[in-house]
């Protein structure tokens, strides 16, 4: 039973039609995203989770329906393409499954944690599901999901077997009031601990399902946090920007001589100390808590040097007009890190900006990393795991590259 009365909104159908660009986009690439200034015409005035119903400029033929957000410069998010479609519980349904789908070759591994609903990815524009052992967290980024929010959670508990679903809203969404729901809201089932304790390759973590970034933690980098446990083999090891310790639990459940974690956040670093603790390790874990660039500045000073080096941090560009400078603190990040590399060490660089591109990423971290006249190997270039898949262009952000050094 939900512990509250989720919403019962009535939603009605809109006829639009869009200008011959957006048209095209649409019918040839599937795009999820229709913008604003691309409406050209739309039969009534439309509320949040209106049925947006595309039709062909010149046939009228419906090649498309989508919800309406008329609060976002997005203003309609496509559900559905090439034909019309009944929008209702079965319809999300085939979805959410098809999604779970996805998901099974990792849930086959002895990881217990996983993120069932991926946005536009899944076809769920600003909705998204992450699953930590028996409890999800429902993270919404638009209203336009209240309407169908029973309907969808009834879905998602059904495949996932969960015992309690965790509402979290968006920065704009807390800041009106839509429905009585809020921030944090246990929706469904109990929670006798706002920290869940899951497993992620068989190394145990926490996440604050109900303070916590985002949903709790960062679920996306999984398969390099292993990869990096097993580099980390009798190693040193350095994780910058390390939040939660991800990356350090994996290494020192990897083996690792010695790790050593670097966030601004000292709450932050209590997380990747408990962590740590969670599966053992006390004595070989060191926590500096302070502004990376400038820690990292002080540890070449010192003469430290590190076998294993690992540096993913916060998005640098949310903002297009911010790009520049992302690219530019990516370069001196790598420029750092090949400073701090012992002989025969491995550099680990990560990127979640989706204004930078790839491409762009790989080709700012060689360029650095040649300046420094230090000779290396690229071992691999990494992007999104399983449970993250990307179905159209925007929907990429994630990427990572294995530098050897000699």
């Amino acid at each position: 039973m939900f512990h509250y009365d989720l919403p019962n909104i009535q939603v009605q159908r809109l006829a639009v039609k869009l200008n011959p660009a957006a048209e095209k986009l649409v019918m040839q690439s599937a795009h999820p995203w229709v913008f604003s200034k691309n409406i050209e015409k739309i039969n009534k005035p439309g509320n949040a989770g209106d049925i947006a119903i595309l039709f062909r400029q010149k046939s009228n033929d419906v090649y498309g329906v989508g919800l309406y957000d008329p609060e976002s410069p997005i203003q309609i998010k496509m559900l559905h393409y090439y034909s019309g479609k009944t929008i209702d519980k079965t319809f999300f349904s085939e979805k959410i499954n098809e999604a779970f789908a996805l998901r099974q070759s990792l849930l086959a591994t002895n990881t217990n944690s996983y993120r069932l609903l991926f946005g536009e990815n899944d076809g769920f524009p600003g909705f998204i599901a992450d699953v930590y052992a028996d409890v999800m967290v429902v993270k919404l980024y638009s209203a336009i999901w209240f309407p169908y929010l029973k309907d969808i959670l009834e879905v998602l508990i059904e495949v996932s077997g969960c015992e309690t679903v965790v509402l979290r809203l968006s920065r704009n969404l807390q800041a009106h009031d839509h429905f009585d729901l809020q921030d944090g809201m246990i929706l469904y089932g109990t929670l006798e601990n706002e920290e869940v304790e899951f497993v992620e390759h068989g190394v145990r973590f926490t996440a604050n399902v109900i303070k916590g970034h985002k949903t709790g933690y960062f679920l996306d980098h999984r398969e390099n946090r292993k990869r990096v446990g097993v580099l980390a083999k009798g190693k040193t090891v350095l994780d910058v920007f390390s939040y939660a310790g991800g990356f350090s639990v994996h290494a020192l459940a990897g083996g690792a001589k010695e790790v050593t974690s670097i966030d601004i956040s000292k709450q932050a670093l209590e997380l990747a100390t408990s962590n740590a603790a969670l599966n053992g390790f006390v004595d070989n874990h060191v926590a500096l808590a302070g502004d990376a660039f400038l820690i990292l500045e002080q540890l070449i000073e010192e003469g430290k040097t590190y076998d294993v080096v690992v540096i993913d941090p916060p998005s640098f560009a949310k903002r297009q007009k911010e790009v520049a400078t992302a690219k530019h603190k990516y370069a001196q990040l790598a420029r750092l890190g090949a400073k701090l590399v012992s002989t025969k060490g491995v550099l680990v660089l990560a990127s979640c900006s989706s204004r930078v591109v790839a491409d762009d990423f790989f080709e700012i971290n060689e360029t650095a990393l040649r300046s420094t006249g230090r000779k290396f190997v690229i071992q691999d270039k990494t992007y999104h795991d399983s449970d993250h898949p990307v179905t159209f262009k925007e929907g990429a952000y994630l990427k990572c590259g294995y530098y050897k050094f000699s």
